[in-house]
């Protein structure tokens, strides 16, 4: 105790002032090409499409490369469209219905904003609740390009003029899939929630 009273005594070192605007993340030139590189680097799957019937495709051919069971979607006329044009056989539990079940093979939602400095999707509870993001070994979200922004301050900063993070009690920033190396530096995939992240861009819109 008499050492630490002695040291209390010393003042301590001034720091330097730091830029609180120093740069951490390089420029963006391309939103759309800087989203597609970090996605790639958080070991998402980022699928272009074109309309409305393309990402219905897209999805269709997402779900085939599944084991069979039942899917979990967002329940918003945008998706359902997509769901009907997809044509898949599928059970389909929707949002509207409850809480995603354990067995589901994958969710599919709509994405809030997509942000391009992370390559990173921001979802809030209206696609479903915490579960839609967590539960299934496969999340496929569904998003437009003009939701991309250009860093995560842009996404708050939208959300909160829109309310939306006033009116869902959930809002989450997704930078891959759920992985960890916790364990003697070995990537594990899946640890915590989906082992796959796929998102399907609609250039389009």
């Amino acid at each position: 105790m008499e050492r630490i009273r002695a040291g209390l005594q010393v003042p301590a070192l001034e720091h330097a002032d730091q830029n609180s605007e120093a740069q951490i993340f390089e420029t963006i030139q391309n939103p759309l090409e800087r989203f597609q590189q970090e996605c790639k680097a958080n070991l998402m799957e980022c699928l272009l499409v074109e309309g409305q019937a393309a990402s219905a495709q897209t999805l269709a051919q997402v779900l085939q490369s599944l084991p069979q069971g039942e899917i979990y979607v967002q329940d918003s006329p945008g998706l359902r469209r997509i769901i009907d044009a997809a044509g898949t056989k599928r059970a389909v539990r929707w949002s509207s219905e409850g809480a995603p079940k354990e067995s589901s093979q994958a969710t599919v939602t709509l994405a809030d904003a997509l942000i391009a400095q992370t390559g990173s999707v921001f979802v809030s509870a209206s696609c479903g609740g915490r579960g839609a993001s967590v539960v299934a070994p496969c999340h496929i979200v569904v998003g437009l390009v003009s939701q991309l922004v250009p860093d995560l301050e842009t996404a708050l900063r939208n959300a909160t003029a829109e309310q939306r993070l006033e009116n869902n009690s959930y809002a989450c920033v997704i930078s891959g899939s759920s992985r960890t190396a916790d364990i003697e530096k070995i990537l594990v995939q899946g640890a915590h929630g989906p082992i796959r992240l796929v998102v399907i861009v609609d250039t389009k819109a």
